[in-house]
C-alpha cells in the first residue's frame, strides 16, 4: 500500500511537472520581444513613425520617403525580429525611388504589446499601418513584403481595399503546420504529437482560436498580384505547404522557390536575384505610368 501511495505521488508530481512544462513553453514561445531600437541609420532619410492601434497602444516604425508616384512599400519582419531585420531591403527599394515604411509589429521591438499571437494581434498593426499611409499618401500605389510571421499577418489583416502588389516569404499555411514542423525540428520526428499541448493554450493565453490562424484559409481574399517566395529546403516551411498556399492564391500569381535555401533571410541568402526579381515585379504593378 506504502508502495502504491508513493507510485501515486510520484506520478502527479510528474504530471503536475509536465503540465508546467508545457503551459512555461507556451509562454516563452508567445512572450513579447520588446527592445530599444535607437535611432535609424544616418545614411538613410528616415522619419520616426508612431501610430495609435488603440487607446494604449502604439506600433513604432521608420518611414523613407522616395520618388512622388514610385509607389509605396510596408515591410513586416519575422517572429521575434524588429524592422531592423529588413533594412536591407529597404535599401534597396529606396534606392529605386519607392517610399519604405518599415514597423516593429505588436509586441516586437518598440511596439506595443502584451505577447505575440502569431498573426492576429500583429494583423491589427498591418491594417494601422496600411490606414496611416493610405493617409499620408492617398496618390500613391501601396506594395508589402512579409516575411514569416510578416506575411502571415499581413495575410491576416485582409487589407481593404486590396494592395497592388505583395511579397510573402517563408509563410505558413496555419498555425497548427508551424508548431508541428518547429516541434519536429526541434526535438524529433514524433515531436508534433505533443503539438495539441501548445495549441489548446491559443484561446486561453491569446484568446484567438487556431482557426483564426490560417492564412491558407485567407490568401484567396487578398485580390493583389502575388509573388510567393520559400527555401527549398526550409523545414519550417516545407515545399508542399508553400505549394498549397499558392495553389489557394488567386491569379495573377507567381512562384519562386529558391534552390538551396532553409528558413532564412531570402534576401541575404540570394541577394542579386532577389533583388532583380523584386524590383521588376514592384515596378510592374506600383508606379504611376504617365498617360
Amino acid at each position: 500500500m506504502i508502495r502504491l501511495r508513493r507510485s501515486i505521488v510520484v506520478c502527479t508530481i510528474a504530471m503536475i511537472g509536465f503540465v508546467i512544462s508545457v503551459w512555461a513553453a507556451g509562454e516563452f514561445l508567445s512572450y513579447p520581444a520588446h527592445r530599444t531600437i535607437g535611432i535609424a541609420p544616418i545614411n538613410l532619410p528616415t522619419e520616426q513613425v508612431t501610430i495609435a492601434t488603440s487607446p494604449n497602444n502604439k506600433i513604432s516604425g521608420w518611414l523613407m520617403q522616395g520618388h512622388v508616384h514610385q509607389g509605396v512599400v510596408l515591410l513586416l519582419h519575422g517572429v521575434r525580429g524588429d524592422r531592423r531585420e529588413m533594412l536591407p531591403r529597404a535599401r534597396f527599394l529606396h534606392q529605386l525611388g519607392y517610399t519604405v515604411f518599415l514597423i516593429d509589429l505588436p509586441a516586437h521591438g518598440e511596439s506595443d504589446g502584451d505577447h505575440i499571437s502569431f498573426g492576429h494581434t500583429e494583423a491589427v498593426g498591418v491594417n494601422a499601418a496600411l490606414h496611416f499611409l493610405r493617409q499620408r499618401f492617398p496618390d500613391e500605389h501601396i506594395g508589402a513584403i512579409g516575411v514569416s510571421l510578416g506575411a502571415a499577418s499581413l495575410v491576416l489583416a485582409e487589407p481593404k481595399p486590396a494592395l497592388d502588389a505583395v511579397v510573402l516569404e517563408s509563410m505558413f499555411p496555419a498555425i497548427e503546420n508551424a508548431v508541428d514542423n518547429r516541434m519536429d525540428f526541434y526535438l524529433g520526428s514524433q515531436a508534433h504529437l505533443l503539438s495539441p499541448l501548445l495549441l489548446w493554450q491559443l484561446p486561453l493565453r491569446l484568446h484567438v482560436s487556431p482557426s483564426q490562424l490560417r492564412p491558407i484559409s485567407a490568401i484567396s481574399e487578398m485580390h493583389s498580384p502575388l509573388l510567393i517566395i520559400s527555401g527549398a529546403v526550409d523545414r519550417y516551411t516545407p515545399l508542399n505547404e508553400t505549394q498549397s498556399i499558392y495553389a489557394a492564391a488567386g491569379q495573377p500569381k507567381s512562384l519562386w522557390i529558391i534552390d538551396g535555401a532553409a528558413h532564412v533571410d531570402l534576401h541575404d541568402y540570394e541577394t542579386k536575384e532577389y533583388e532583380k526579381r523584386i524590383g521588376e515585379f514592384f515596378a510592374k504593378y506600383l508606379p504611376q505610368k504617365e498617360s
